[in-house]
């Protein structure tokens, strides 16, 4: 686990990524699990970045996106004392999105896929777009003013599925996504 995994190098990937964690997600396996869209947790499942236990740090991304995604404060309490949390706790504090019985983990996340499965690909891929690189402008004046010139926005705009969602919505039944 490093700079260079390929787990962790998802800065620029517009295709929604689900982790379905069963069981321990310490260090690295939190990091991994941090780098996804959704988290779907079994109960069981306990998060954490240890590393201040052993002298090192979670320089994969973990201390980069766990304040991104939980606070600041929330996130130094975990990140400055190598505290544990578990699944219920991870969905209180914002990075887990359902905890599920161990069970009906997989199913969960499944269910998750299909329904974003059900949308049209070329929102998605936008919407992820925007959400994420808006995260790098200084102002939200200036993401809102910037959004525009993100490719997957703007190949949104220009496609079929723009026009073809509100016409299913008038027609009444189901929208014929075409990705184009």
């Amino acid at each position: 686990m490093g700079f260079g995994d390929q787990r962790l190098s998802r800065w620029d990937l517009d295709k929604p990524v689900i982790a379905a964690v069963n069981g321990v997600a310490m260090g690295g396996g939190f990091e991994i699990a941090l780098a996804c869209d959704l988290i779907i947790a079994a109960e069981n499942a306990t998060f954490g970045l240890p590393e201040p236990k052993v002298g090192l740090a979670a320089i994969a991304g973990g201390l980069l996106r766990l304040p991104r995604q939980i606070g600041l404060k929330q996130a130094m309490g975990m990140i400055l004392t190598g505290r544990h949390v578990g699944a219920a706790e991870g969905e209180r504090l914002g990075f887990v999105n359902e905890v599920v019985p161990q069970a009906e983990l997989m199913a969960a996340a499944r269910r998750w896929a299909d329904a974003i499965l059900q949308l049209s690909p070329m929102s998605i891929r936008a919407s992820k777009q925007v959400a994420m690189r808006s995260l790098d402008e200084a102002t939200m004046v200036a993401a809102y003013a910037n959004q525009r010139d993100y490719p997957a926005l703007r190949a949104l705009l220009k496609s079929d599925d723009i026009k073809e969602g509100p016409r299913a919505f008038a027609e009444k039944r189901a929208p014929r996504w075409k990705g184009r």
